[in-house]
């Protein structure tokens, strides 16, 4: 019981990919299935955000996108007849809204209001 607990992430993870190969699915099928089951899950949370406390982070709104993007470029790559520029900007992209996201972290208003008060005592 311990060891479930502890790795539950594992043990699930180990289970979805039995199923993967039992039913005979394409790998990066599943693969692109679960990012778009993340993507959901992120905007479904933004949106829940927004309605309970009339406000809407950038960092949810980053991780979309990233989330979305990251589907597009294992989408491109798997396809035979893929375009390398493509795939090169999507990873630019990519990186650009990283870059981003480090900086809504940083930035975040909720971090500068932290800063304040501990500089106040």
């Amino acid at each position: 019981m311990h060891f479930t607990k502890k790795n539950y992430e594992l043990l699930l993870a180990s289970i979805i990919f039995l199923l993967i190969i039992a039913l005979h699915y394409p790998f990066y099928k599943a693969i692109i299935l679960m990012l778009e089951f993340i993507v959901i899950i992120e905007v479904v949370k933004m949106i829940s955000e927004f309605i309970t406390k009339k406000r809407l982070r950038m960092r949810y709104v980053i991780d979309v996108f990233i989330i979305f993007l990251t589907r597009d470029v294992i989408i491109l790559t798997t396809n035979p007849n893929k375009d390398h520029q493509e795939i090169l900007f999507l990873l630019f992209v990519i990186f650009v809204f990283f870059l981003f996201r480090i900086l809504a972290v940083q930035f975040s208003p909720a971090l500068s209001k932290k800063k304040k008060a501990q500089t106040k005592f």
